[in-house]
């Protein structure tokens, strides 16, 4: 019988070993075993927890949505700017958890397998759609509409590209921080070319 009120340290534990096996495995070679045993507990409670690997993969996509997310949401204030709202998305998505070897591991593997499998697609579909909308929802208090969706479009292929081409290159902290300032420059200049 499992303990009470431990339901959510075990889950997290789950998904931090997901991570762990899929950094050091990739998607396709992560086992129930290999996450069991990286979170030392027993293989069957996975399904207990998650109904299988691939409710606990998909669970492990919305943790780091959600860290995601959280990341920008925890700086914005009812005072924030636009203009300050953009470059907290750009610090988001360079947050140090984003860095984390195992965290740029684990996302490149969902990347690569949403293109095969819908429930992970739909998520990343929700990823790219969030970063959309947040950033057209900060550029039309700076711009008309139309311009304010073109930079939103335009910003997060740069976030993306930018974020990728550090990971791709196993760029150490100084380099993700050099990749934010560009995408916090490049921000400033869509600002500035089609702002009112």
């Amino acid at each position: 019988m499992p303990k009470v009120g431990m339901e959510p340290v075990r889950r997290q534990q789950l998904i931090d070993a997901t991570i762990e096996s899929v950094a050091e495995f990739g998607l396709q070679a992560t086992t129930i075993n290999s996450i069991s045993k990286k979170a030392g507990l027993s293989s069957g409670i996975i399904s207990h927890y998650f109904a299988g690997k691939q409710g606990l993969i998909e669970a492990t996509v919305r943790y780091l949505l959600t860290s995601l997310k959280r990341a920008l949401i925890e700086r914005v204030t009812t005072t924030t700017t636009p203009q300050q709202r953009l470059m907290y998305i750009v610090e988001a998505n360079f947050a140090r958890l984003q860095q984390q070897s195992d965290t740029t591991k684990t996302w490149l593997s969902f990347w690569a397998q949403s293109m095969h499998d819908v429930q992970l697609h739909r998520l990343q579909n929700v990823n790219s759609r969030r970063l959309y909308s947040n950033l057209a929802c900060s550029f039309r208090s700076l711009m008309n509409a139309s311009d304010a969706k073109l930079a939103a479009e335009l910003c997060a292929a740069m976030i993306d590209g930018l974020w990728l081409r550090a990971v791709l290159s196993k760029s150490d902290q100084d380099q993700f921080e050099h990749c934010e300032q560009l995408a916090k420059g490049y921000v400033n200049s869509l600002i500035k070319q089609y702002g009112a």
